[in-house]
């Protein structure tokens, strides 16, 4: 059985892919500084799987304690999560942005290289690839200057990964995320954002529960069909399992380079404003929301090309966007 270091693993993607890799038969030890989760998410991950994974509470940024987590344990690979993600916060606070999302990176990836470690999975963004010229965006588009500084330690995280793998023949794989949404079937871990959420659909579902009073639709004046912006949203189940299937890539070596990296969305665009109606489709709750300003480092438009996963990864979605609200809908009324 491999053991797998899942870093952020109690987040809102690292805790959905940790069942994942526990479904397909992995060992899997998380590493969480818990400053954006709860530790309750472990015993949510055990009831789903029935397994409960070895856990570290142990901040990335500390050397030693990064050096000591490998000096007692041995990975068959990492799928590394840990990070901060929100951009328009990363635009107020770059430096805690560059420290967290640069520096961690750093330090497993010198563990890795020290310890002759390998199969390494890295949770990036499309964001690297800004307003991109062409829709649906393929990998072959150019990556852009940044339009924030979470944006650019994606970009720069990526940057380090592949100069790692050509010095050090290291194997990884960069996955670009569109929008992850949703919840997991069982309702027992979903999107949990501590604090005022960052990102449209946690938005909606706390509008919809009234913990929310509004919800910011933030401008309509892009050059779309109905003037909002437009993203492209996978459930998170579905991204979970693009990672199982990266990582069994690296370790049946079916790589065909050191460092590849692959979009991972749905293909499809979807407004705000769909969104929006699409929400109060599947559940019957209307939605109280204003059109604001636009938001710093927000693009137009972004919706992948997901060719090169559906035939190198042998992945492709399974589940649509209403199937994603509703499941985000059953998670917050859990809450």
């Amino acid at each position: 059985m491999k053991k797998i270091l899942v870093t952020g693993g109690l987040g809102f993607i690292g805790s959905h892919t940790v069942v994942e890799l526990q479904n397909a038969g992995f060992e899997v030890v998380i590493i969480d500084n818990l400053s954006n989760s709860k530790i309750e998410v472990l015993n949510q991950i055990t009831s789903i799987t029935g397994i409960q994974p070895d856990f570290y509470q142990l901040d990335l940024r500390i050397k030693n304690d990064v050096k000591n987590f490998f000096n007692n344990n041995t990975v068959d690979g990492i799928i590394h999560f840990a990070a901060s993600k929100a951009v328009g916060e990363s635009v107020e606070k770059p430096l805690l942005y560059y420290e967290n999302n640069i520096t961690t990176l750093v330090y497993l990836l010198q563990e890795m290289k020290e310890r002759k470690l390998d199969n390494f999975i890295f949770s990036s963004s499309c964001t690297v690839y800004g307003q991109a010229d062409e829709l649906p965006i393929t990998e072959n588009a150019p990556t852009k200057p940044a339009e924030s500084p979470y944006g650019n330690t994606k970009q720069i995280g990526e940057e380090i990964i592949k100069d790692s793998c050509n010095a050090y023949e290291l194997n990884a794989i960069a996955l670009r995320y569109f929008n992850p949404i949703g919840a997991h079937d069982s309702v027992k871990i979903g999107e949990l954002p501590i604090g005022v959420p960052q990102n449209l659909i946690p938005f909606v579902t706390q509008t919809a529960a009234g913990i929310r009073e509004q919800l910011s639709v933030f401008g309509d004046d892009y050059p779309t069909p109905d003037g909002t912006a437009v993203r492209d949203y996978i459930h998170v189940v579905d991204l979970a399992k693009a990672h199982i299937a990266a990582l069994q890539r690296l370790i049946n070596k079916n790589n065909k380079q050191h460092f590849e990296f692959f979009n991972v969305g749905t293909g499809k665009g979807s407004s705000v404003l769909e969104v929006i109606k699409a929400f109060e489709t599947v559940t019957g709750k209307k939605l109280n929301y204003k059109i604001v300003d636009r938001r710093a480092g927000d693009i137009t438009a972004a919706y992948a090309d997901t060719t090169l996963a559906n035939k190198e990864l042998h992945w492709k979605t399974e589940k649509t966007l209403e199937e994603a609200l509703l499941s985000a809908w059953k998670w917050q009324e859990k809450q």
